[in-house]
């Protein structure tokens, strides 16, 4: 019974919104574009800092990254000939990391090196990254063709073997087989073992290690065959630099261990580094940063978008108002022939809710329609999550019942013997 009569009381609702189609469709409006605008931002934010987080975590919150900086003192000095720059990390730090702290659990050497890569006539300007078989564990990369590198590969100062990225295999070995490939490096032959894909891009301000052309070799080659000093060109002439590691990837035992195992190396390294020549990121702490900043953006941007709904709210409230004073007559028939006041009151916020659901249903489609455009026409990647959908339309169907109950409540105060009166 009950169920019957809210039904024809929801049909009446629906009947009395169609007299005034127009103003009807121009009283959603402002709920259409809420709901859309909270749902459509909500989605844009979530895709920008899901992909700045993805790019974090693939670089490990276990990790711990520690890179070779030239100092302020190498830079303000005279660059010439003769003049042998020496900073960085040193094979001494790696020891000392892995032995003074507890909570490492291994520590990833990287020397890098430019040489030439040639094959044939094919040739290519490498990123040759001395490292130990490790650093495939912890900076993970899908496996294309053939192997990484394993330890006895790096048990062997004579084992020639390199692993190059898919970019680097595509340039250099396009009209030959891969693996088991011999490639030129500087002027010693390596056979090809594997290829990787890589996946360089800057997350966070904090950039991956690997890049898009990239051969790696165990670094017992990258120390016996290219040494630790290098000569490159600068504008005053040629610079020589000695650096013995570019690079150290710790990994951490727990997450809950990283902020402390890290101010201990930091410490540890300060007493052995005078110069400012190294830089030390955390994963994890930009990782925990960006999703604080994600809660932020997601805030304001919901707070911005909420607005709307405000507004469409404040058009559903003088939309009733007016309606209850042309309708007053009708309202003073019901009472006069029995209708309760929370009858009255019941039939003025369905016609509220009515307009509010329809117009978040209408915003729902519109909001998950923008992003869909924004990702097909720029690549900008959007998520368009539950929570979104949920807490727009929850929005606004509070609204239109709180908007319209001062209206609902409006009517059925009027007294019946004036609204029988009114004209």
């Amino acid at each position: 019974m009950r169920k019957s009569r809210l039904l024809r009381n929801v049909l009446l609702g629906i009947k009395n919104l169609l007299l005034h189609k127009l103003r009807s469709v121009l009283t959603m409006l402002g709920m259409v574009f809420g709901v859309g605008s909270v749902v459509a931002m909500l989605s844009v934010g979530e895709g920008a800092s899901k992909t700045a987080l993805e790019q974090i975590r693939k670089l490990g919150s276990n990790n711990i990254i520690i890179d070779s900086i030239k100092s302020v003192e190498e830079e303000g000095q005279q660059t010439g000939r003769s003049r042998l720059a020496m900073y960085g990390l040193t094979y001494d730090d790696q020891t000392r990391i892995h032995e003074t702290c507890p909570a490492v659990e291994r520590v990833v050497p990287v020397k890098l090196v430019r040489k030439e890569g040639r094959v044939g006539e094919h040739t290519i300007d490498l990123r040759v990254v001395g490292t130990s078989p490790d650093w495939f564990d912890l900076v993970q990369r899908p496996v294309i063709a053939g192997r990484v590198m394993k330890s006895f590969d790096a048990e062997d100062a004579s084992n020639n073997v390199v692993v190059l990225t898919e970019t680097g295999a595509r340039k250099v070995l396009a009209t030959v087989s891969s693996i088991g490939q011999n490639i030129r490096i500087g002027g010693n032959y390596f056979e090809v073992i594997g290829i990787v894909k890589s996946e360089a891009s800057d997350a966070g301000g904090l950039k991956t290690p690997d890049q898009e052309v990239d051969a790696y070799v165990p670094i017992i080659i990258a120390q016996e065959r290219w040494g630790d000093i290098a000569s490159r060109q600068t504008s005053g002439g040629f610079e020589r630099e000695r650096v013995e590691l570019h690079q150290m990837i710790v990994q951490i035992k727990s997450t809950d261990q990283v902020e402390a195992a890290a101010s201990a190396i930091d410490s540890m390294l300060k007493r052995f580094h005078k110069k400012n020549d190294y830089r030390m990121s955390v994963p994890l702490a930009l990782l925990q940063q960006a999703e604080a900043t994600k809660r932020t953006f997601n805030i304001v941007l919901g707070s911005i978008a909420g607005i709307s709904l405000l507004v469409g709210g404040i058009g559903i409230m003088n939309i009733m108002l007016a309606s209850v004073t042309e309708r007053t007559r009708e309202i003073g028939i019901r009472r006069a022939i029995g209708a309760k006041r929370r009858q009255i009151v019941g039939q003025f916020l369905i016609e509220t809710t009515v307009l509010s659901t329809a117009g978040g249903l209408i915003g729902i489609g519109i909001g998950v329609l923008i992003p869909w455009i924004i990702t097909l026409r720029s690549g900008m990647p959007t998520v368009v999550t539950l929570f979104s959908l949920v807490l727009s339309f929850g929005i606004s169907m509070i609204v239109g019942v709180v908007f319209g109950l001062y209206p609902a409540v409006r009517a059925a105060s009027l007294d019946p013997i004036v609204a029988l009166r009114h004209e």
